[in-house]
């Protein structure tokens, strides 16, 4: 694994579940992290301050931390993760494109409104954050980026047409990034988790918790340190000449 040391790693959705165990990864390999989240709950109501827990545990590792409150969703909250970036570090290495919620319903029965916000928070988001990274990584001819899109996105699943379209397009992001960002030393790459131990989870009742577990040949839910190593080497110098891929985590799910 590529050593972090004086990186500077931006990540969105970071108060918790993938985003704070990403957050944790990049912190025990030396770098400096900016950890958003707007605190809101899994299907995105409300705001709270729980990032700011999750920064004092990447303080604890003795790795440099700063909390950002502002909604990806946002144009100006998503240039002021990156503005907070560069007041505290001076720069941005790397970004990790993590925010996201749900709102599951068939789409017969779906209000447009879940349709909207889910959009807003995956896909504009992961472009509002981008946008805003872009000239720093381009100005220096460096950067990674990392988008979190989701089995769902390759295969779809029964009542997530929102989510799932929404990470179908966060790949098409990856891909077409890959080709526009790539000859100025800017790789972007994906990763598909499918089911993973975090409270997002909460909201899925148990009898079809346990239906989608039985399309999982490992059985089981993954664990986010499992995932987040994969976000650690993704964005390191040993993944190279990995770029514009989308990389499926999910214990061989079979939708």
């Amino acid at each position: 694994m590529g050593d972090f040391k004086d990186k500077v790693v931006v990540i969105t959705g970071a108060g918790g579940g993938l985003g704070k165990a990403h957050a944790i990864e990049f912190a025990k390999r030396g770098a400096k992290i900016v950890l958003n989240d707007l605190g809101g709950s899994g299907d995105g109501k409300g705001q709270s301050d729980m990032v700011d827990s999750a920064v004092e545990e990447i303080r604890a590792l003795g790795a440099e931390a700063i909390a950002n409150k502002a909604s990806v969703s946002d144009k100006e909250g998503a240039q002021s993760i990156i503005d907070d970036a560069v007041a505290a570090f001076g720069t941005v290495d790397i970004l990790v494109n993590n925010a996201g919620i749900l709102r599951d319903k068939s789409f017969k029965n779906m209000d447009m409104a879940d349709w909207d916000i889910v959009m807003n928070v995956h896909m504009n988001g992961s472009a509002y954050v981008t946008k805003a990274a872009w000239p720093i990584m381009y100005e220096k001819n460096y950067g990674r980026i990392v988008f979190t899109s989701s089995s769902s996105g390759i295969y779809g699943n029964f009542g997530q047409t929102n989510y799932a379209a929404a990470k179908a397009g966060v790949i098409g992001f990856t891909q077409t990034w890959a080709r526009e960002l790539g000859p100025h030393g800017v790789r972007s790459v994906a990763v598909c988790p499918g089911f993973v131990q975090t409270p997002i989870l909460e909201t899925i009742p148990q009898p079809v918790m346990q239906a989608l577990l039985a399309k999982v040949p490992l059985g089981r839910l993954a664990k986010p340190e499992e995932i987040a190593g994969v976000y650690a080497f993704l964005a390191s110098e040993d993944a190279g000449y990995i770029n514009g891929v989308a990389i499926e985590v999910s214990g061989g799910i079979m939708m």
